[in-house]
């Protein structure tokens, strides 16, 4: 897996415990760049530990904070690959990558690919919907993002290619962690919602051929419909099998069905209150 052209970033806070297994799966990289948010733990001295570049940046985001990092932090190479600090880089998926960006046709702009959800030990797959497609192969000139709730969406010149091969999740924070990070992004994701609450909805998404679009076109149908916590748990528990994860995939798709609740009452408490944050 040597001489793969793609670099690698990392985006951390306080990520000591996930990140010697990412960058231990990047040995086939020679440029990784570890983007932090002002850690208070050992992530700075195991970024250098394992020689990658190490850069700090205010969190205003996640679509800012790649998008500072795309332009500050120079890329060796013209593909880069956009990591969390709790996911890992099978083999397989490093030599898919190094194969797809030495062949990639002028008009491919990013990859994307499927994310394996572990917990408690094991793959969560029907649990956590998989297959879940996440872009994160991308060209440093043809991909911009913008923050979108908790998360961000992505502004790609060119087209968009599939990977075969999976990236795995796995966080081992522990539960309460878990919680504590789901209270922030539910916060965040009711301030999105509550400003997006008098744009159109576009039905034809529905039956877009891409199932990013569908997928986009869906959450902003369900943050309209009443009894959301019931109807996610319903639609992970029973419509996409959840239940063949055994008690894991009970607690995890109630654990869920427990954050969509949270962002509706963040939502009426933001109406209530007239603010915004």
């Amino acid at each position: 897996m040597s001489n793969i052209p793609i670099s690698a970033m990392v985006f951390t806070l306080d990520e000591d415990i996930h990140l010697p297994a990412c960058l231990g799966s990047l040995s086939w990289c020679d440029d990784v760049i570890v983007v932090d948010s002002f850690s208070s733990d050992k992530t700075e001295a195991i970024a250098r530990k394992y020689c990658a570049r190490f850069l700090q940046h205010s969190f205003e985001g996640f679509g800012s904070q790649r998008n500072w990092a795309l332009e500050q932090a120079d890329p060796e190479y013209d593909w880069v690959l956009i990591l969390d600090a709790d996911e890992r880089v099978p083999p397989e998926l490093a030599d898919e990558m190094g194969r797809v960006v030495r062949e990639a046709p002028e008009g491919i702009g990013a990859y994307r690919v499927r994310r394996r959800f572990y917990m408690w030990g094991r793959w969560l797959c029907y649990s956590n919907l998989y297959p879940t497609w996440v872009v994160r192969l991308i060209h440093k000139n043809k991909v911009r993002y913008i923050n979108r709730g908790h998360a961000e969406t992505q502004e790609v010149k060119g087209s968009i290619g599939d990977l075969q091969y999976d990236l795995i999740d796995e966080n081992i924070k522990g539960i309460d962690e878990w919680f504590e990070r789901q209270n922030r992004y539910s916060r965040e994701e009711a301030v999105y919602e509550v400003e997006i609450a008098g744009h159109p909805l576009n039905l034809h998404e529905l039956f877009s051929g891409s199932s990013m679009v569908r997928r986009a076109a869906l959450k902003r149908l369900a943050l309209r419909m009443p009894a959301r916590p019931l109807l996610y748990f319903t639609y992970s528990y029973i419509w996409r099998r959840g239940f063949l994860d055994g008690k894991d995939g009970l607690v995890f798709c109630l654990m869920k069905a427990q954050y969509h609740r949270m962002i509706m009452i963040k939502k009426y408490d933001l109406r209530r209150s007239g603010g915004d944050a």
